[in-house]
């Protein structure tokens, strides 16, 4: 194991590991209980993350991924809940009060929990990949791509609000039963969904951290740096930008359970432009092709507007602050956060010496073909 490889498995594992104890000293549950969302942001950032900065799909529909993801694990949970099944064979209430009078069949398998938590991951995937297969083989690049998945973010939007007899319409699906597992309850103020988030935080890292690490990660690299070297020496550029795309929603789609659990509820918010365009943010302050990075960067930006919005003094100026800090890092960190812990790490460890230029993945030279038979 090369020694960088080793320093950054530890610096997850200490990260992951800092996350796990955090219960240990806090007794607050409502502070609890705004950590782990936190959380749950910073794996939705991991998603994009693996998409845009490894890959170089900048995908501003992320939030379709954790929306569905969201509304699956209601939909569960909202069978569930006893107390609200006011209807003929246990309709949801909202479906009673817009007359609806037997449970729609695409209701019906979310009497399983297996399902659920299945659908959960599998709907974002399978819509990512057919949403993938149709952009990548046309070859669409660039801010194109941008634009098309933010218009299908909008549409998949615009839908589950209008159809309100099945979906809750803006209020969403509330009044969720709590998640039970194997006899363990998670209440949504308790350590036991705060150690579910932070132990689906570490599993995403180190899936995702795994996934670069590997030929196909390598790939992907090449293709964010120059697909069409890629596509010359033979590989199949769509098939592996489908295959990022699709893992990203997945863990987009883990995301969007989780927070359903923390949250108590599922809403069309949590498909918005605006959560959108946040993680893109979050991913720019923490660095995009940092896994690590961009997690904490969603920890940290959404931590600080929590704190900024919640205090007396800042309550009207906080916006305007996170908006200079925004700028600032844009201009002057091109890299994020996690550029400069990387630049001091190379100086302290004395690592990544910036005189020598690293190999190209895909060499320029048609006889270099050493390096790129090793992708193969």
């Amino acid at each position: 194991m090369k020694r960088g490889t080793a320093i950054q498995l530890g610096t997850y594992g200490i990260v992951c590991l800092a996350f796990l104890l955090v219960p240990s000293f806090v007794d607050d549950a409502f502070i609890l209980n705004k950590y782990a969302r936190y959380l749950v942001l910073g794996i939705l950032a991991v998603a994009l993350s693996l998409s845009w900065g490894y890959t170089g799909i900048l995908n501003l529909g992320q939030a379709m991924s954790f929306g569905l993801g969201s509304y699956c694990m209601a939909m569960v949970l909202k069978l569930r809940t006893v107390p609200v099944h006011t209807g003929k064979a246990g309709l949801p209430d909202f479906m009673v009060w817009n007359n609806v009078d037997t449970l729609p069949w695409f209701w019906e398998p979310f009497h399983s929990m297996a399902f659920g938590l299945f659908a959960g991951i599998a709907v974002p995937v399978a819509l990512a990949a057919l949403l993938g297969w149709f952009v990548f083989r046309g070859r669409v690049t660039g801010v194109y791509v941008a634009i098309i998945t933010l218009a299908t973010l909008v549409v998949v939007n615009l839908m589950i609000i209008d159809q309100q007899r099945f979906t809750g319409g803006f209020n969403g699906i509330t009044d969720l039963a709590q998640l039970e597992i194997f006899g363990l309850t998670f209440d949504a103020y308790g350590s036991s969904s705060y150690y579910l988030i932070a132990a689906a935080l570490t599993f995403c890292l180190f899936f995702a951290l795994a996934v670069t690490k590997s030929k196909a990660g390598l790939v992907l690299q090449a293709i964010r740096d120059n697909e069409n070297r890629v596509r010359y020496f033979g590989y199949d550029v769509a098939f592996f930008k489908i295959f990022a795309f699709s893992v990203s929603a997945g863990i987009a789609g883990i995301a969007g359970m989780l927070y359903t659990i923390v949250m108590e509820f599922a809403s069309p918010t949590f498909l918005g432009v605006q959560l959108s365009l946040s993680v893109v943010i979050w991913c720019a302050v923490g660095g995009r092709q940092s896994l690590l990075g961009a997690a904490l960067g969603a920890i940290i930006v959404t931590g600080m507007q929590g704190a900024l919005s919640e205090s007396e003094t800042f309550l009207k100026t906080w916006t305007l602050i996170m908006g200079f800090i925004f700028v600032v890092v844009v201009l002057f960190l091109p890299k994020g956060l996690a550029g400069v812990v990387e630049g001091l790490s190379n100086r302290v460890f004395g690592h990544g010496d910036s005189s020598k230029p690293e190999p190209n993945i895909v060499p320029d030279s048609l006889g270099a073909k050493s390096e790129a038979e090793s992708l193969r």
